[in-house]
């Protein structure tokens, strides 16, 4: 029984050795990926502050942002066996605002499509016709928001304090552009010369702010307010991967 398991340990890493060069990872290679794309925010919030008709905090006040999962897209190209330029895209993932302290009561505040492509350089440990390459990489995303909503309850609650009735105003709010820089970890591993997996854990120091606007049923500005949130989030990135 050891002498088989020898024997066939033997096998495979002579073949191994052998399909080297159909793994090697050269200048001019381009890797394509798909899959799973997770953000996890590492959040933390300012108090929800009035800025017209007058300055005042809501005392108490905070809010958190759940955890969202989408389908992630990335393209590799390598200058070299060890140096690549990476992007990466995604279907936008809808992030949920939960109410925080004096706004738990209302719950949901609202939601919101994040749009963060992002640009990598990486340099792969190992040489070019290793299966199995960690890498490292630095780079930036530029982040901006869709389809931002706020629910009937933090509307009533906005409103209420301006010494409105509830279902008299309507409240809107726009978050914030920015440019973070990502910090990324990995590893790939290449079953042949065009099938592989990767793993990827990235964090982002990111922050923004939601400018809320309140109107009355003529559409007349009532009020203004913001909220600073820090998101940070760390992401995972799954993906099946293609070279060619």
């Amino acid at each position: 029984m050891k002498k088989s398991l020898l024997a066939w340990t033997a096998v495979a890493a002579l073949g191994s050795l052998g399909s080297g060069s159909a793994l090697a990872q050269n200048a001019g290679d381009w890797v394509l990926g798909a899959g799973w794309l997770h953000f996890a925010p590492q959040d933390s919030s300012k108090p929800l502050t009035f800025t017209s008709p007058i300055n005042a905090v809501v005392p108490g006040s905070g809010s958190g942002v759940d955890k969202s999962d989408t389908l992630g897209l990335s393209a590799v190209y390598f200058i070299d066996s060890r140096w690549a330029v990476e992007g990466v895209f995604g279907v936008p993932p809808k992030f949920e605002l939960q109410g925080e302290g004096s706004l738990a009561p209302i719950g949901k505040l609202g939601e919101a499509k994040q749009w963060s492509p992002t640009l990598l350089a990486k340099y792969y440990f190992g040489n070019g016709n290793d299966a199995f390459r960690p890498f490292a990489g630095l780079g930036a995303t530029y982040v901006w928001y869709s389809d931002t909503e706020l629910t009937g309850g933090l509307q009533n609650a906005l409103g209420g304090r301006l010494g409105r009735p509830p279902g008299s105003t309507t409240t809107s709010a726009k978050l914030d552009k920015s440019f973070a820089p990502v910090l990324n970890i990995g590893a790939a591993y290449q079953f042949d010369k065009h099938w592989g997996v990767s793993f990827s854990v990235s964090y982002i120091p990111l922050k923004t702010t939601a400018k809320l606007t309140t109107r009355n049923a003529a559409g007349t500005t009532i009020g203004t307010s913001e909220a600073r949130l820090k998101l940070d989030p760390i992401v995972t990135y799954l993906s099946a991967t293609y070279r060619f």
